[in-house]
C-alpha cells in the first residue's frame, strides 16, 4: 500500500520555456510531498529521458527489499520495465510460481525474481501476458509500468477500484497518482488549468461523490475500476476496460408471464432445502475463508474493523483463525442509537479478539473535517467518514494492515433498498398510463409525508428510479441552491452506460447491484476507505471483494438475496456456523452518525454557519438558500442534514484547493518501518 506518482513528457526536446526532463523530474519529486501518509517508510524516484516515477512505500511484504520504483525484465534486459505499484496481490506466490514453471526458474545465473514481494510478479506477468495481466491478478492495484525499449506505458487499475488512480494530459504529456492533490502541483507542467467542471458539481450534489471518471477539476479525471490504458509519449490514452461484472442468474419472470411466479420472500430453512442451496452456502463460506486466508499475507501484523453488522464481523471471526492474537477496531458516539461499540465488544469477546475503541466527540468531528477533506482530494459527503478516520487513527498505534468488510452488501444483496423490487412490484402490473398517474398524485403530496416516495418511485422505471445508495437534492432544491444549474445534467448521464453494460433478462436486484457496483462502492465506499485509512499510514484489504469471492456471488438467484424478512439470505445461511448467533440477522446499521440531531444543536449548527458564512462560493452557491435551509432545518420538522452536509463539505474542499484560505495542519506521518 503505498503512493505513486509518474509523469511521461510529450517530448525530450527542450521547451520554449526553457522546461526539460530534468527540470520536470523536480517537480514530480517535490510534489511527492503531499502523499507522504501514502508511504512513511521509504521514497523512491527513477526517471529516462521521457518517463519520471516517484513513489512513497508503506511497507508490508517483503520489507528490506522489493523497493520501488522497480526495474525488472528478461534474460536478454534485465532492466526493460520500470514499475510503481500501489496495493497488494494476494495470488502472488501462485503467479511466481506459474511463471516460473511456464518460462524457468532461472534467467542464466540470475534467478527470474530477485525479491520476495509481489511487485515482480505484476511485471513478469506482463511482459509474458500482456494486456491480460491485470485480469490475472487476484488483489487491490493501480500500476504503471514503462517499457524502455518501446516506449510505451501501461496503466491499469483493479477490477473494483479500490485504489485510486488520477490522470492528466496536456500539450506537456500525461501524469498520473494516487492523489489528485500531487497533479494540481503539475497542472503547469502539464500546460493545462485549474479550472473547475459545473457538470461534476451537479453530479456531486446529487449523488454525494463525485462519479468517475470525472474529477471536479475539468482537466483531471481518473482511470476507471477494471479498466488498463496505453499512453505513447504526446498521445492520449487508449482506455480498454477488461472487467465487466456479469450476474449470470436465471432469467427473471416477467409481469404477465404466466409461468412467472413471484420471488420467494420466505425461503425454507437450509436443513429443508435441495442440495444445490446447501452447496451455495459451502461454496460462499469456502470462497470468502480462501480469500481472508490470502488477504492475512503480510511480514507485518495485521488487524480487524469490526462493527456490529455481519460483514466485518465475518472477517474478524474468519482472520482469528489465521492470528489467535488478533486485534479488533471500532468507533463510537456517546448519543443513544448512533454506537454499535457494545455489539462490537461482545463480539470480539465471542471470538477471542482484543477489542479496542474509539469514541468521538462533537469536537473532534468538527475539529478534523478540514483534515479530512484535505485527504479525500475529491468531496464525499457522508459523514461516516468522520468515525472511520478516527478508528484508522487508533488502528494505526497497534497495527499496519487492518481487513474490512467493505463489498459484502454490493456483491450479496445487503442494502435495504435493495427490497424495493419487492414494495414496488404491484405498480408493474399496471399499465403506463396508470403508473404516470401515481407519480402526478406523489407531486401533490406535501413533502416529508407518508406515501409521496412510494408513489413517486412507482412510477419510475428502475432506470429513472434508482442511480445507487445516494438521496440527496431532488431538481427543486438544487434549482434553488446552484447558481448554474442544468436540467439536462442528470445522474443518467452517470447511470444510463452502465444500465446499458447489463443483461436484459437480469433481475432487478442484480441490476441495483450492478450499478452499484460502478458508483455507490467506488464512488463513496472504497473512497472513504482508501483515503481515511491512507491518511493514517495503514493498508486497509477487503477480503469480499476478491475476484472468486464474485465468482459465487454472481450466481446467487434473487430469492436468496432479499426476502421480506431480511438481505443477505445467503451470505448469513454461509455463515452460520463462523458467525455469533447475536450478530447473525441483525439488521445493518454501519457508522451511523449523529448529524442531524448536531446540526439542530449546540454542537454543529453554529459551526456549520460559519462555515457557509466564511465560505467563497457565491459564485457557485445560493448561500442565502444555503443559510434558510440551515434554519428551516433547526427549527423542523424537516430534515436536510444530508443536504447541508454535501454544501458544507464542498465548501471547505472549496476553501482548501481553490480559495487556498482554510490550510489545514497536515502533520509528518512518522511511524516503526515493521509493526
Amino acid at each position: 500500500m503505498c503512493g505513486l506518482l509518474g509523469f511521461l513528457t510529450a517530448s525530450t526536446a527542450t521547451s520554449s520555456d526553457g522546461r526539460t526532463v530534468e527540470t520536470t523530474a523536480a517537480e514530480v519529486y517535490e510534489a511527492l510531498h503531499c502523499q507522504r501518509h501514502r508511504g512513511p517508510d521509504e521514497k523512491g524516484t527513477w526517471n529516462d529521458d521521457r518517463m519520471i516515477f516517484g513513489f512513497n512505500r508503506l511497507s508490508i511484504i517483503d520489507i528490506e527489499h522489493s523497493h520501488q520504483p522497480l526495474r525488472w525484465g528478461p534474460p536478454e534486459n534485465r532492466e526493460r520495465y520500470a514499475l510503481t505499484f500501489n496495493g497488494e496481490i494476494y495470488n502472488y506466490l501462485e503467479l511466481r510460481e506459474e511463471l516460473a514453471a511456464e518460462h524457468g526458474a532461472e534467467f542464466g545465473d540470475e534467478p527470474m525474481f530477485r525479491t520476495e514481494g509481489d511487485s515482480e510478479a505484476i511485471v513478469a506477468a506482463f511482459h509474458y501476458w500482456g494486456a491480460k495481466a491485470p485480469s490475472k491478478l487476484r488483489g487491490m492495484f493501480a500500476f504503471a509500468i514503462w517499457d524502455t525499449e518501446l516506449n510505451k506505458l501501461f496503466i491499469a487499475r483493479d477490477p473494483f477500484g479500490i485504489k485510486p488512480l488520477f490522470i492528466a494530459t496536456g500539450a506537456g504529456g500525461t501524469a498520473f497518482s494516487s492523489e489528485k492533490k500531487s497533479l494540481l502541483e503539475l497542472l503547469p507542467a502539464l500546460e493545462l488549468s485549474d479550472a473547475l467542471d459545473p457538470r461534476a458539481l451537479e453530479h456531486y450534489t446529487v449523488l454525494q461523490y463525485v462519479p468517475e471518471p470525472e474529477t471536479l477539476h475539468k482537466d483531471i479525471r481518473r482511470l476507471e475500476s477494471g479498466c488498463y490504458a496505453w499512453i505513447e509519449p504526446g498521445e492520449k490514452p487508449r482506455v480498454t476496460r477488461y472487467f465487466n461484472p456479469q450476474f449470470r442468474v436465471a432469467p427473471f419472470p416477467k409481469p404477465g408471464d404466466v409461468t412467472a411466479q413471484a420471488p420467494t420472500t420466505n425461503p425454507r430453512p437450509a436443513s429443508q432445502r435441495p442440495n444445490t442451496a446447501a452447496n451455495r452456502y459451502r461454496e460462499i463460506a469456502e470462497a470468502l475463508e480462501d480469500s481472508v486466508a490470502k488477504h492475512m499475507r503480510a511480514d507485518v501484523t495485521v488487524g480487524s474493523f469490526l462493527s456490529g453488522g455481519i460483514d466485518s464481523t465475518a472477517i474478524a471471526a474468519l482472520a482469528i483463525r489465521h492470528n489467535p492474537n488478533l486485534l479488533t477496531f471500532t468507533s463510537a458516539f456517546e448519543r443513544e442509537g448512533y454506537s454499535e461499540a457494545d455489539v462490537a465488544a461482545e463480539t470480539a469477546e465471542a471470538i477471542g479478539a482484543k477489542h479496542f475503541i474509539r469514541t468521538v466527540s462533537p469536537e473532534d468531528f468538527a475539529g478534523a473535517i478540514p483534515e479530512i477533506v484535505w485527504y479525500l482530494d475529491e468531496p464525499v459527503a457522508d459523514p461516516a467518514l468522520v468515525p472511520l478516520y478516527f478508528v484508522a487513527k487508533e488502528a494505526r498505534k497497534h497495527v499496519k494492515v487492518v481487513l474490512s468488510g467493505e463489498g459484502a452488501d454490493e456483491l450479496f444483496g445487503g442494502y435495504t433498498i435493495y427490497r424495493e423490487p419487492l414494495s414496488l412490484k404491484p405498480f408493474e402490473y399496471l399499465p403506463k398510463g396508470l403508473r404516470k398517474l401515481a407519480g402526478k398524485l406523489s407531486d401533490r403530496i406535501p413533502e416529508g409525508k407518508r406515501g409521496k416516495s412510494l408513489l413517486h418511485r412507482g412510477s419510475l422505471t428502475i432506470e429513472e428510479r434508482y442511480y445507487g445508495n445516494a438521496r440527496s437534492f431532488n431538481d427543486a432544491q438544487l434549482r434553488s441552491v446552484l447558481r448554474e444549474f442544468r436540467p439536462e445534467w442528470t445522474h443518467q448521464d452517470v447511470t444510463a452506460p452502465i444500465y446499458g453494460m447489463q443483461g436484459r433478462d437480469w433481475d432487478p436486484v442484480a441490476r441495483m447491484q450492478h450499478l452499484d457496483l460502478f458508483t455507490w462502492l467506488r464512488g463513496d465506499i472504497l473512497v472513504k476507505a482508501d483515503k481515511m485509512t491512507m491518511a493514517n499510514s495503514l493498508e486497509l484489504r477487503v477480503p469480499f471483494l476478491d475476484s472468486e469471492v464474485f465468482r459465487v456471488a454472481e450466481k446467487i438467484p434473487f430469492e436468496q438475496k432479499i426476502t421480506k424478512d431480511t438481505t443477505k439470505y445467503a451470505l448469513r445461511q454461509a455463515l452460520t456456523d463462523i458467525v455469533p448467533p447475536h450478530v447473525l440477522n441483525r439488521a445493518k446499521l454501519g457508522f451511523p452518525v449523529p448529524l442531524r440531531h448536531w446540526l439542530r444543536g449546540p454542537e454543529l449548527y453554529d459551526w456549520a454557519r460559519q462555515q457557509i458564512t466564511d465560505s467563497q462560493t457565491d459564485h457557485l452557491l445560493n448561500k442565502a438558500a444555503v443559510l434558510a435551509m440551515l434554519e428551516e432545518h433547526r427549527t423542523g420538522p424537516l430534515d436536510h442534514s444530508r443536504r447541508l452536509w454535501t454544501l458544507l463539505v464542498f465548501m471547505i474542499w472549496h476553501g482548501i484547493f481553490v480559495e487556498h484560505r482554510i490550510k489545514p495542519e497536515i502533520q509528518e506521518p512518522v511511524y516503526p518501518v515493521s509493526l
